[in-house]
């Protein structure tokens, strides 16, 4: 079923793909149906950071890209009380947008003494929904070059927010952590990138990374997992410094914990490992 699910995610399956291939482990009541309603985001389960929480300070900013579609939008959030500049961490969303979820990792972020800014790639088509079905389909749409260039842009923008250092780091989660790639290649000077299950740059463009990765791969995502040896060369190759975890038994997505397809050991484990690596390669 997750495996279904994250076909449909993913756009490899329609809706009615999904329900005609779900039916068959369909349970008395427990319909198809209803087997992709349970599987649906539950936000309030991923709220870690409180909105409100007194620790931080939110809110919606714009920045310009001018190689992309113009003005772009994102969610920044900072300690309340920073004792001077703090380093910076892009947050990259997966395929639907600027969620509740993406908001609450910055947030996470924000308590733990980062400036961090999640842009909204689906802001020229007006932004997040609301609705992850809705936002999967609006973000099939966007111009993939310009969209590339709208989180490109986000570098500049955070290096210069006053709070920020201009020591910046990117996480990234899905199509997220392939921008996370991206931008390692992308930005000469970025000073670390955490990728989650995120695909990898072409293997002619490895030799331009600088940065060093935090990779993290979910053990039953034979889908990604299978450009791994490929990337791993090619990373080896180039000298570049990375990290690889492995987490057996999960499945895409494990981080997210909006859907059955957390895995909460795992979730903590990379986080925390994800955390260590940003204080010790973008602090100092």
């Amino acid at each position: 079923m997750l495996k279904l699910f994250d076909g449909y995610v993913h756009g490899g399956l329609t809706r009615r793909d999904f329900l005609d291939r779900a039916a068959k482990y369909a349970v008395g009541g427990f319909t198809a149906a209803a087997m992709l309603e349970s599987l649906k985001p539950n936000f309030a389960w991923a709220q870690q950071v409180a909105k409100d929480d007194a620790r931080i300070r939110t809110e919606s900013l714009t920045y310009p890209s001018p190689q992309g579609s113009g003005t772009m939008r994102g969610y920044y959030a900072r300690p309340a009380k920073a004792a001077g500049k703090l380093p910076g961490v892009l947050v990259i969303h997966e395929n639907r947008g600027l969620n509740p979820y993406t908001e609450d990792v910055a947030r996470r972020l924000a308590v733990l003494n980062f400036v961090a800014f999640a842009p909204d790639a689906l802001t020229p088509l007006g932004g997040y929904p609301g609705d992850e079905d809705k936002a999967r389909e609006m973000f099939a749409k966007l111009d993939h070059v310009k969209r590339i260039e709208d989180m490109v842009a986000t570098a500049g923008f955070l290096k210069s927010r006053p709070e920020c250092t201009g020591k910046i780091g990117a996480v990234g989660f899905c199509i997220g952590g392939t921008v996370a790639n991206t931008l390692a290649v992308r930005i000469p000077d970025l000073g670390a990138a955490a990728p989650f299950y995120g695909g990898p740059p072409a293997a002619t463009d490895v030799a331009k990374i600088k940065a060093p990765l935090m990779i993290h791969y979910a053990g039953n995502d034979e889908r990604l997992n299978a450009r791994w040896p490929e990337f791993e060369t090619a990373l080896k190759t180039n000298n570049v410094k990375y990290e690889m975890h492995m987490y057996p038994g999960t499945e895409h997505g494990f981080h997210n914990d909006t859907t059955p397809r957390y895995d909460e050991a795992a979730a903590k484990l990379a986080w925390q490992r994800t955390v260590d690596f940003f204080n010790k390669t973008l602090r100092g």
